[in-house]
């Protein structure tokens, strides 16, 4: 061969590798493209690891965005120090009932609030709950110790409580989540928990919870009657359509949403970072193509729940809206599960998504209309 032939040989061989490359780039773009139309100010994506810890960083990603908003500055804070409070108010609440409450890894975005509120608050690099030898949170070892330590305190084989069971508590924490600090220094400047708070203060009074439930009545607060939310928090119930309102109107103004839902539904795909509710949840081209989404009714949603097709399996961040290709509403989600997915740790999930798996949103009482304030009477 020579060297003309071979020059067009191997001319030939990179013009295909080429084309091959471009055809797989091609196919490996997603099927939903999003056009931003709000994103809100908030902090970057966290990764919660192999942990049951998503109310938390939901939460903390919330606060952060809150900061953000009321005070300007941007914090990367520690959800470790909130996960060890919360687990000894949990084993607390369930020694005083008897066993009868709620213990788990699991909990609710206004967890934070209360945490924040009673023990304070500090940046990550100075509480990582990291020091197991892992480079990311595994909990599962020190989720059966805990509850190992309380059930044994339950059983009362000294037919009273012992006041040393919270020390035992607490030496699980240390053990799996490190020793606390007592101090820390931020911009120059020493803070303790208290003070850091104290400095940028995130009041839960200024907070609510807003639900959608056929059982309850309109514009009152009701009880949340789910597993995880263990401090008994109660929402403001509203027709669904009033709920979504409430939602656009605090991301037009600014504000974002702890948002309590269901991911283990076949419209949520890992995959492809969506969500929606096909209308034919078998058809063949899902996660092939854009599919028509069923229209979600207050019935819909209602009977979601009421057969716990609909829980709180996970909490997100909800930071803006968007549309796809064919103009179909989505809200932007920041998840805690690292930069995985297409959009790199964010999930679109459209607007009948929000209708059939929503149990609960928190956000700023101001993130509510003057009309929306008036019908709760807040």
């Amino acid at each position: 061969m020579n060297s003309f032939m071979k020059f067009a040989a191997v001319a030939l061989l990179m013009g295909t590798a080429t084309t091959l490359f471009a055809q797989e780039k091609e196919e490996e773009k997603p099927i939903y493209q999003f056009t931003e139309t709000v994103n809100v100010k908030h902090t970057p994506v966290d990764n919660q690891g192999s942990s049951g810890t998503c109310w938390c960083f939901a939460g903390v990603g919330f606060v952060e965005a809150e900061i953000l908003r009321m005070y300007g500055k941007e914090f990367n804070l520690s959800e470790m120090y909130l996960v060890r409070n919360a687990w000894s108010e949990k084993v607390a609440k369930f020694v005083r009932m008897h066993g009868n409450s709620t213990l788990s890894q699991g909990g609710e975005v206004c967890d934070v609030l209360y945490m924040i509120d009673k023990y304070g608050m500090m940046p990550e690099d100075a509480y990582s709950g990291k020091v197991i030898g892992e480079d990311r949170h595994m909990h599962s070892e020190m989720n059966e110790v805990i509850n190992g330590v309380a059930r044994a305190v339950i059983k009362n084989g000294n037919k009273k409580i012992s006041p040393a069971y919270p020390k035992a508590v607490n030496g699980v924490l240390d053990a799996y989540l490190g020793d606390v600090p007592e101090d820390f220094t931020v911009d120059g400047k020493k803070y303790t928990p208290k003070s850091f708070a104290e400095a940028y203060p995130i009041n839960p009074d200024n907070y609510i919870e807003i639900c959608s439930f056929t059982t309850e009545e309109n514009y009152k607060p009701c009880m949340v009657e789910i597993p995880d939310n263990w401090t008994w928090t109660p929402a403001y119930n509203m027709p669904l359509d009033k709920l979504m309102e409430a939602v656009d109107y605090a991301l037009e103004n600014g504000y974002t949403l702890g948002w309590a839902q269901d991911v283990s539904n076949p419209g949520f795909s890992r995959k492809e970072g969506v969500g929606i509710v096909p209308e034919d949840p078998k058809d063949e081209n899902l996660w092939k193509e854009i599919v028509t989404e069923k229209k979600v009714t207050d019935e819909d949603h209602q009977k979601a729940y009421d057969n716990w097709d609909a829980g709180d399996d996970h909490s997100m961040l909800v930071v803006g809206i968007a549309k796809d290709q064919n103009g179909n509403k989505y809200y932007k989600i920041k998840n805690s599960w690292g930069d995985a997915g297409p959009y790199k740790g964010y999930w679109y999930c459209s607007e009948q998504y929000l209708r059939q798996y929503t149990i609960f949103f928190t956000l700023h009482k101001d993130a509510l209309s003057k009309t929306m304030k008036k019908d709760l009477g807040i």
